[in-house]
């Protein structure tokens, strides 16, 4: 072959695919796999998401604005790290699920208390962005399986959708919290049983994994939010008093711990297929 076949039209046409597939595969799984250990972390990262936000805003006296600024930031940063990894890294993953879970709940706060909008409608608001993202994911992709986010488009996708998930999950929660006046514990307890519904729906009538996983995803926000009010609001007004604190502090703890277990697991498989490279 002749250098100059390398730039021919022929030659492109033929090792175009090629090209194409060693480039999706240059990156391999970035997300962890869906356990019990995942839904764990992911229920005390969205109660840390509601109960930080509430420190930074009050304690430290940031204000709405200020946590807003602050944490946006924060969270650019971190999914940058997460975007130029080549694989799932527990750290830098779940790092950027607790940043997400504060963003989502300010960009509710913000439209709610900064601008007045009614939650009915930011609910809806965020019911249609996410449907977009949604629709828009599988008409490129043809999939919205979390099983393997492998490629940048498919990753973006789906950060996109854990924000809007994590926004409208944080609307539909203060609206049945506080507009139902069911209050905390009873609102932490419907969102326990929607979810039960949805992982029954999967395993004993073989509902779609996919729609189930996202409608548990969507539920663990307002489940979380319910919990760290649960647990931080003052006992006047329908919690246990903890502080966001300790109930940040705590829950923080439980998740550096988890996430250092998943970080010592996922080091195991890396191991084993730098001896198998080349096979």
């Amino acid at each position: 072959m002749r250098d100059g076949d390398f730039f021919s039209a022929e030659y492109i046409r033929k090792h175009a695919g090629t090209a194409s597939l060693v480039f999706t595969r240059s990156m391999l799984n970035k997300v962890p796999a869906v356990t019990a250990i995942f839904w764990i972390i992911k229920v005390l990262a969205t109660t840390v998401g509601e109960t930080v936000a509430d420190f930074l805003n009050t304690k430290l006296g940031f204000g709405l604005n200020g946590t807003s600024i602050v944490m946006g930031i924060l969270f650019l940063i971190a999914l940058g790290l997460q975007l130029t990894r080549r694989r799932y890294v527990p750290s830098i993953y779940w790092l950027v699920v607790v940043l997400v879970s504060v963003v989502g709940t300010l960009i509710t706060d913000n439209l709610t208390d900064n601008l007045h909008v009614p939650l009915e409608t930011t609910a809806i608001v965020f019911s249609i962005a996410l449907a977009i993202v949604f629709t828009t994911w599988w008409l490129r992709e043809r999939t919205l399986a979390v099983h393997n986010i492998e490629t940048t488009p498919r990753e973006l996708f789906y950060w996109s959708a854990i924000l809007f998930t994590f926004a409208l999950g944080t609307a539909s929660g203060d609206l049945l919290a506080e507009k139902s006046h069911f209050g905390y514990a009873l609102s932490a307890l419907i969102f326990v049983s929607a979810i039960g519904a949805a992982a029954l729906a999967h395993f004993a009538f073989k509902v779609d994994g996919v729609l189930t996983f996202w409608i548990a995803y969507i539920l663990t926000r307002p489940l979380g939010a319910s919990l760290g009010d649960l647990l931080s609001q003052a006992k006047a007004d329908g919690g246990f008093g903890l502080g966001t604190t300790i109930t940040s502090a705590v829950f923080l703890a439980v998740i550096l711990v988890l996430v250092v277990r998943e970080q010592r697991a996922a080091s195991e498989p890396k191991q084993l297929r730098g001896l198998g490279e080349g096979v």
